[in-house]
């Protein structure tokens, strides 16, 4: 089977950077941000983004460039005589499954508040009520599933067709218009009467509050961000041409990434300081207290309707971006056509999503991380805190070591082309500091878990 490749460099940034970009960077990073101490977080993800996103992505580009296959055949590709590295491959696939059979139903939460703030559903609405509003939602297992099989159907409409006329083209108009979007209600944020206090917080570090949470929170939320470690940015490695090196491709794409995430506390943290609600409310912030400052914002539904058109935007890139992923590693084992992979992909993503639709309601008794937990909350933990750090790990570990890849290897493939190169230098930090902190990363993960 003929490697499809990208029809541009524009193409493999806004893919790859709308894979990174989703729920992590518009619903999680603003209320971190919050309970961290605003800007003196913001510095401290920025300098862990520079330290492990830059060559952990680098070399997962890397690796599906040089392979030119899905993450199922990736190892097998580069060291076919090293067979137990392959095993690694099978578990990227499972990752990128179990992703997504959460990832999609939030997206259709966001799909929903977006129909909802359209037709002016939250019109007249307190805290309260927009609260109840979020939790009639979460209990109805219709409308979870309903909004849920509309982002399976459409994201496997859109990559069914080829790579360039389907994903690329969707994805680069996508994009456009979530960062359009994404600056329009930024400059309404900004013409907010409480807008200079909410930046001030935001944008200006107070070093005083950077203690060891803080660091611990930012290095998290840096390495999360990206979703690194279950071969989702390796598969548009492998669509790219060898004519850009690679490593001022990752940092192209970690600039989109921020920016993003950025942007979206220049939309939050001026409302929030306008409307004097609490800048640290947690994950309520957007699904709760937003909507009901949007419902008392002049234009506020126009507004509102644009924010979650512009959330639901970012959920969607990578859904897609995964989608496809999924897609490549099916095709990859069976041969399959894009269209039938497609169809059969789909049917399966929703059936495997029911669980997590259903946890929130008729199954909501099942708590299998303990009192409180859900179904969400279990797939989540096996693909935030196991899949993708040990992921990243291995792709590290491979990268440096000659029983591995090996260092000459990675950095032969990932300075092909013009551009910026590896420093080579950093060969000492990428084998020996940079495991160490993915490692840390791991164990925090578990010990928030199980031992709180």
């Amino acid at each position: 089977m003929q490697r499809e490749h990208l029809q541009s460099r524009l193409g493999f940034i806004l893919l790859s950077a709308g894979c990174a970009i989703g729920v992590g960077n518009v619903w999680k990073f603003p209320w971190m941000v919050g309970q961290y101490g605003g800007g003196a977080f913001v510095l401290v993800y920025a300098i862990f983004l520079i330290i492990l996103g830059v060559p952990v992505l680098t070399m997962e580009f890397s690796m599906g460039r040089a392979a030119q296959k899905s993450p199922v055949r990736m190892y097998q590709e580069l060291t076919p005589e090293k067979k137990a590295w392959s095993i690694h491959g099978i578990f990227c696939f499972l990752g990128n499954v179990i992703l997504m059979m959460f990832y999609t139903v939030v997206a259709g939460w966001l799909l929903y508040y977006f129909y909802s703030m359209v037709t002016g559903k939250f019109v007249g609405m307190d805290v309260d009520g927009v609260g109840n509003y979020f939790g009639s939602m979460l209990g109805n297992p219709k409308v979870l599933v309903i909004f849920m099989v509309i982002i399976c159907l459409l994201g496997f409409f859109v990559i069914s067709f080829s790579l360039k006329g389907g994903l690329e083209r969707v994805t680069k108009i996508m994009m456009i218009a979530l960062l359009i979007i994404m600056l329009m209600v930024a400059a309404n944020s900004y013409m907010l009467p409480g807008a200079m206090k909410g930046l001030s917080f935001y944008l200006v570090p107070d070093f005083s509050k950077i203690n060891t949470d803080v660091i611990v929170a930012a290095m998290n939320q840096a390495f999360f961000t990206l979703s690194l470690g279950i071969g989702a940015m390796a598969i548009f490695g492998s669509y790219i041409d060898k004519d850009i090196s690679l490593t001022g491709e990752s940092i192209n794409v970690i600039c989109l990434d921020t920016f993003v995430a950025i942007v979206s506390g220049l939309i939050i943290f001026p409302a929030c300081f306008t409307y004097n609600v609490e800048p640290g409310a947690g994950p309520s912030l957007i699904f709760i207290t937003l909507p009901n400052i949007f419902m008392n914002m002049p234009f506020g539904r126009f507004w509102g309707s644009l924010f979650f058109l512009f959330m639901t935007f970012a959920a969607f890139s990578t859904v897609l971006a995964v989608f496809e992923n999924i897609l490549a590693c099916v095709r990859d084992l069976t041969n399959w056509s894009r269209g039938k992979a497609s169809i059969i992909c789909c049917i399966s993503i929703i059936v495997l999503s029911l669980p997590c639709a259903f946890g929130f309601n008729i199954w909501s008794n099942i708590e299998p991380l303990g009192k409180g937990t859900g179904i969400m909350d279990l797939e989540d933990f096996i693909v935030s805190n196991c899949l993708l750090p040990l992921g990243s790990l291995i792709f590290v570990i491979y990268c440096t070591n000659k029983f591995g890849w090996g260092w000459d290897n990675f950095i032969k493939e990932a300075d092909t082309g013009k551009g910026i190169k590896f420093n080579k230098s950093l060969y000492l930090y990428c084998k020996f500091v940079l495991p160490v902190i993915i490692f840390i990363i791991f164990a925090l993960g578990i010990k928030s878990v199980f031992f709180k």
